[in-house]
């Protein structure tokens, strides 16, 4: 790790730099002045496979100038930019800092668009056909990774299409999981339950609350130990959005479906994690987003001259 922290690296790479540059103007040096004494038809005496003689005429003129004006460039970059160790240079130029330059320059740019939908309610936004079609590629670019770009997700992905929302899904509660992420864990609780067979029993309930296939003399046996998931789930199984709890009594199955996947979760318990996205869009940009990701879910309440 201190190799990370110390300038050798820095230092070893600055004095390579260099030391090539002003190699590169000794040679030019060495093979502008350097003579080899020619033989009467010019040629330096050296002969390759057979026939082929080695000229010993002056190098271009534009070889030498191009040559020369390489070493001067080398010399120039390496005084105005980061090149010689820790040294800034005189431009104190930074990769991060053209990065933030370029960054404000597009979010300058793109504000004009924004700033049409950013006093409209989220319900209207949606409707809106410019900002359904720029909703749609923001998701695309930014969402789709995780969550499909048809928005129904996969195993551990939410479905953004139906009603089954973990956190909620009014826009506000849309707005903030884009804007700060969310982190939901479900902790272990193999210790909480009992033995391995009161597991499988309780996985045998879990599944009886959503009608799901089950053994119901096992589920009977697991009631009571279901009462280590209340907390989180509710006695009745239906979840509580304030904690990201899913409802047991539907028939989504985020992370898999049948006693192994639910007795696995109750051993090992999960955590999953949905990234902020603050840091990689403007507060108007997520306001769109929010109105798009809002109206997969619900379609519905649009016009049939609506999106």
């Amino acid at each position: 790790m201190s190799d990370f922290i110390s300038d050798f690296w820095s230092n070893y790479v600055a004095i390579i730099t260099v030391t090539s540059i002003l190699l590169c103007a000794v040679l030019l040096w060495i093979s502008g002045t350097t003579k080899v004494k020619p033989t009467s038809d010019n040629t330096t005496g050296h002969v390759w496979d057979e026939d082929l003689c080695e000229m010993n005429n002056p190098l271009p003129r534009w070889w030498v100038g191009l040559f020369i004006m390489t070493v001067c460039f080398g010399l120039l970059y390496a005084f105005l930019y980061p090149t010689l160790g820790s040294d800034p240079g005189r431009l104190g130029w930074t990769s991060t800092g053209q990065h933030a330059t370029e960054v404000q320059k597009y979010q300058d740019r793109i504000e004009p668009i924004y700033a049409a939908f950013n006093a409209m309610p989220v319900e209207e936004v949606a409707r809106d056909p410019k900002a359904h079609a720029i909703g749609e590629r923001l998701f695309m670019n930014n969402c789709a990774q995780c969550h499909g770009s048809d928005a129904r997700g996969s195993k551990s992905f939410p479905n953004l299409t139906d009603k089954d929302w973990l956190y909620g899904g009014d826009p506000e509660t849309i707005k903030t999981t884009i804007t700060q992420g969310r982190q939901g864990m479900m902790p272990p609780m193999a210790a909480a339950v009992g033995t391995g067979e009161d597991v499988t029993n309780l996985a045998h309930y879990v599944l009886s609350l959503s009608g799901s296939p089950h053994d119901s003399i096992k589920a009977a046996f697991g009631k009571s130990k279901f009462v280590a998931c209340a907390a989180c789930h509710g006695m009745d199984g239906k979840g509580n959005t304030a904690l990201g709890a899913p409802n047991l009594t539907d028939d989504v199955w985020l992370h898999g479906w049948g006693v192994d996947h639910v007795a696995t979760m109750v051993n090992k318990g999960k955590l999953n994690v949905m990234p902020a996205q603050s840091a990689k869009l403007t507060g108007d940009q997520i306001h769109v987003l929010t109105a798009y990701v809002w109206s997969l879910s619900n379609a519905g309440k649009f016009s049939k001259s609506g999106n």
